[in-house]
Parts: structure tokens; sequence; C-alpha cells
């Protein structure tokens, strides 16, 4: 179905009748959504594990970078569904129709799928050390149910649609938010620290293998090809009815409420850590971070962590075995039920939740990884919504690319730092 904008459109527009009853613009609040979906990606177990260790080893050294993370996520994930908006478009539809070469296809899908089951591995561990928490259920089996309950999920979607799919999500959102942010209202942060944490700086290899695992987790490959899928998925028929241009507004407000939900719930997290965990031998992980929070904070805090935590894995794990076909479908032109896909990318999860493997450092890990997938898919999202041929009259004004850029220079720079110190051997 052509879109506005194009010729196609156009002429079908001068042939068609008006109607008698132009239908009414739908009202802002019905155009949400697609953005909160994408946005549960940015408070992934990987996340928590990341600005939990930050804020435990350092304290507010790296708050600067969560809120720079956010202001860069803001930029791309709406450039991510405008794409979707404008051209009908999946950015995986996008790049497999332009990346002609077969074997330029498939390398790109390998990296794009090897990015997906690091994903993966950190939320299906992240409910697993969640049900451990909070029941006492071995690792393994945490992992099993986390899995089945994400298979529910993906039902919802396949069945129901995109608008309940979306319901969930968001129900599993607020929960998260809750279980993370109660904290901070029990130990407030010191001003002055949260003061000092605005000044960019490192403290040694470890404070940038921690900057980039945030950044990995904050700016995620996955939510982008995501959030274009999905609102693809949303606004299949809304063109006819709502203008291009009230969607992208729509959108635009869709972003900073995602992304400020997203922003503060992480920064929470941080902030929680440096104030309560800082100094606490152990606080670097998953489970001792619950201990210390029960111990300093009470059993409520504690639970409360432990249940949005659980709430994390559930959700984006679900919203990232969508991302996972839908990246399959855009570049290898295959499309699997995402249920079978489930089932498939659960195994390297519990192959390591069975291998006695620190789940938290695992989480950390997986995040170094996203972090190497930023550019795969920054890059040809920034060059996609800058291309005339591609959006047409929406194309990105130049100020915009010029954002996307330079948030893509910052972003490959620091991963070649890492990979250079990393490799180097450099201690922190």
């Amino acid at each position: 179905m052509p879109r506005p904008g194009t010729a196609e459109n156009q002429a079908g527009a001068l042939a068609a009748p008006a109607p008698l009853h132009p239908p009414r613009p739908i009202r802002l609040i019905w155009l949400l959504g697609p953005a909160l979906v994408a946005g549960v990606a940015y408070l992934d177990p990987g996340n928590v594990a990341s600005n939990m260790t930050a804020g435990a080893r350092y304290g507010y050294l790296l708050v600067w970078v969560v809120v720079a993370g956010n202001v860069m996520a803001w930029l791309i994930q709406y450039l991510s569904a405008k794409l979707g908006i404008v051209t009908g478009q999946s950015l995986p539809e996008v790049l497999g129709f332009r990346l002609r070469p077969p074997l330029a296809r498939r390398l790109y899908w390998l990296q794009a799928e090897l990015v997906a089951m690091a994903t993966d591995l950190a939320e299906i561990i992240g409910g697993a050390v969640a049900l451990n928490l909070l029941f006492g259920v071995p690792l393994l089996a945490g992992g099993t149910i986390t899995g089945v309950v994400s298979m529910v999920v993906l039902m919802v979607q396949s069945r129901r649609g995109p608008r309940t799919f979306e319901r969930v999500i968001v129900a599993l959102l607020l929960i998260i938010a809750v279980g993370f942010t109660v904290g901070v209202f029990v130990a407030p942060p010191d001003a002055a620290g949260l003061g000092g944490g605005f000044l960019p700086r490192f403290q040694g290899t470890d404070s940038v293998l921690l900057a980039a695992s945030i950044l990995g987790a904050t700016i995620m490959p996955h939510a982008i090809y995501a959030h274009s899928a999905l609102a693809r998925d949303r606004f299949p028929q809304l063109p006819g009815q709502t203008p291009v241009r009230r969607l992208l507004w729509a959108t635009r407000w869709d972003v900073s409420i995602a992304m400020v939900i997203a922003g503060t719930v992480n920064l929470c997290i941080l902030l929680l850590a440096a104030s309560a965990l800082q100094g606490v031998e152990g606080t670097d992980t998953l489970q001792g971070a619950y201990l210390a929070l029960r111990e300093t904070l009470g059993p409520f805090v504690a639970t409360t962590f432990a249940v949005g935590l659980l709430a994390s894995g559930l959700a984006s794990t679900s919203v990232g075995a969508y991302a996972g076909a839908e990246i399959m479908h855009g570049l290898l032109r295959v499309r699997i039920p995402l249920l079978v896909r489930r089932v498939v990318t659960l195994i390297p999860a519990l192959l390591i939740l069975g291998s006695g493997f620190d789940p938290t450092q695992a989480l950390v890990l997986s995040q170094v990884v996203l972090s190497f997938g930023i550019p795969f898919a920054l890059v040809p999202l920034v060059w996609a919504t800058a291309h005339r041929g591609i959006l047409g009259e929406y194309t990105n004004r130049w100020f915009t690319t010029g954002a996307g850029v330079i948030a893509a220079v910052l972003l490959v720079t620091l991963n070649v730092v890492l990979l250079v110190l990393v490799f180097s051997g450099s201690g922190g």
C-alpha cells in the first residue's frame, strides 16, 4: 500500500471521491504506545546490572553517562519510529531491500542475530535471578519459567494484535518503574554527589567498561530494529485517516514519555546503589544487591526491587523476541513463528544458567556485546532517514542528521577505546 507523498498515493487521492464526512483526527492518547513498548528495552535486567554495578563501585561518577545515553536514545528512537511510519517498513526490511548481494545480507543478519542472542541472554538471566530471589527457584528452572511466560506474552501479540500486546507490556513497565524507584525515596541520594556526577570523567579502564555497558544497555540495537517494526504494525491504515505529520508529532510525544520513564528509572537504579550500597561487599551482583537492600533498607524495598527485576525480564525478553523475528524476516526474507524462535533463542541462556557461570557477570558482558552492535543499527538508521529516496519530503533536516552523526561518532569512538583497553589488558 503506497504511503503519503508517493506519486501513486497522490494519483489515487485525485481520483477518489471526497468522503461525505471526513474522518475525525484520532486523539493523541490513541496514537501513543509503540515507544513505550520499545522503551522496555531500556529497562531490561542488563540495565539493572550495569547501573547497579556502576553505582556500587563508583558512586555518582557515571551519572552523566546515563543522562547522555538517554538524550541520544530519544533521537534514535524517534528516527526509528519515523522510518516505520513514513515507509511502512522496518529498518531490517529497508536494509534487506538495499543490500542486494545475498552474502552482505547474511553477514549483516549474523551480527544482528548475535546481538539479539546477547539481549535474550540478559533478559532470561534477569528473570531467573528474580524468581530465585523471590521464591528460591533454581536458576535453570527460573530461566525456563521466564521463557515460557514470554511465550504466552508473544501469543498475545500474535493472536490479539499490537494494541493488546502494548497494554500487557505497558502494565509490566509500570511494575518495573515502581519496583526500581521505591528505594530512592527511602534512601535519597546526596545532592552534592549527584551534582558532581554530571561532570564527564572516568576513573580507569573498569569505569570505561561500565560506561560502555551502560550505553549498550541504554541504546540497544534491537530497540532500534523493533521500534520501526512496532510503528509499522501499529499504523498500517492510519495514514489514510491521520496525516503523517500528525503521526510524527504524536510519536515525538510517545518517545518523550517513554524516554522520561526509562531515563528516570535507570538514574534511580544507579542513585540507589550509590546512596545505599557503595562500599558494601558483594553489591555489584544482583543477588548481593538484593541482600544488601534487604539488610540496609528492609524487606519491602528489597522485594519491590526483585519484583521489578522479574517484570523487567518478562517484558524485555518478549520485545527482544519480537525484534529478533523482525531482523530475520527483514534481512533473510524468512519468517518463522515467534514461538519457534522463542524456543531456539532460549537455549543459549539456559545453557549458561545450567553451567554455573556467574549470572551478573554474564549480564554485564552481554551489555558490552550490545554496545558493539550499536553502529550496525545506528549508522544505517541515520543514513536511511537522511535519504530523500527513502523518506521523500519527510527526510531529516540537516540539524537532525547532524545530531545523529554526532551520536554515532561518540558511540563508535567509545567502543573503539573500549576494545583497545580490553585487549591491551589495561587495569582499572
